[in-house]
């Protein structure tokens, strides 16, 4: 290996189509020593059998099937423990990764003792900056000046109305600490995964990246996104066809990362209100997909 350091890759697949081939084949150019775990959450597309069909005996691709989704935080889990490198990288079967962000992502966070994760700058695949892949921490208040469209009040009163998405404000020309990345891509340094624990479970899917970057930061570590590592991520097509079922979860996890870490600060009736206010939105956003899905049906 030339005295280069092993990186594991965690994919967990459902239904991500074709790109779960492009998604392996990226991270098979690089130009890092690496191994890789596929494990499928009971996929009922081809595209388990089309990265079976295209790997054929690769030896450093492993896959793991699963009869049933197990939930993405579960089935990183799953792997964590075969993994043989000293960093780990969680990717999702939709991204394309660089040949030489692994390497720029490694060498971040092995020059920084307290550096425990690293993010990438993620791209649409138009090229722009998607938004997520920087952020502070969604707390209840950002997350309610987000939904009702109050971050537009940002630059007259900053401390106040500020987004808790960084996408808009100017690319840094070199790595930074950030509160949180995204949960499409994170190098995670094992030592300090094994510091804080792996991936609550009690998520199913969204929020699960979040909480983790929580936990980092109360253990001390410190959290990198470096704008120089690029990975394209074709976000959504894992849960396209599953829209309100993937909203569900979301807003659950939602409720489930308030009451973890902010309970305390939004007490009694101010934090009923808060879950009030969570699953009202999900309400909104259910019957939206309901009216957009009749208007399909009567088209056809």
């Amino acid at each position: 290996m030339d005295g280069k350091k092993l990186i594991s890759v965690i994919i967990v697949n459902f239904n991500s189509k074709d790109y779960l081939v492009k998604c392996v084949n990226s991270v098979l150019t690089s130009t890092t020593p690496i191994e890789v775990f596929v494990v499928d959450n009971g996929s009922e597309d081809r595209s388990l059998s089309l990265l079976k069909e295209t790997i054929h005996n690769e030896p450093r691709v492993q896959i793991i099937e699963n009869k049933i989704n197990t939930g993405f935080a579960r089935a990183n889990n799953q792997a964590i423990p075969l993994t043989k490198g000293d960093y780990i990288l969680f990717l999702n079967p939709d991204c394309l990764i660089d040949k030489d962000a692994l390497e720029t992502l490694l060498a971040c966070i092995k020059s920084l003792p307290q550096a425990g994760m690293a993010g990438p700058l993620i791209l649409n695949p138009d090229g722009t900056e998607q938004e997520g892949g920087r952020r502070a921490v969604p707390t209840p208040w950002r997350s309610f000046v987000r939904a009702f469209g109050l971050s537009r009040l940002r630059e007259r009163y900053p401390r106040l109305f500020s987004d808790f998405l960084l996408h808009h404000q100017p690319l840094p020309d070199c790595p930074v600490e950030v509160e949180a990345i995204s949960g499409s891509c994170m190098l995670v340094k094992h030592d300090a995964l094994l510091d804080v624990g792996p991936l609550d479970e009690g998520y199913f899917m969204h929020c699960e990246d979040l909480d983790w970057c929580m936990r980092f930061r109360q253990r001390g570590w410190k959290i990198m996104f470096v704008p120089e590592a690029d990975v394209v991520h074709y976000q959504g097509t894992c849960s396209k066809a599953k829209l309100i079922f993937v909203e569900w979860h979301k807003h659950k996890g939602m409720l489930r990362f308030y009451g973890k870490f902010f309970r305390y600060q939004y007490p009694g009736v101010l934090f009923w209100i808060v879950g009030a206010g969570v699953w009202l939105r999900f309400t909104m956003v259910a019957i939206y997909y309901g009216i957009q899905k009749i208007k399909q049906k009567l088209k056809t």
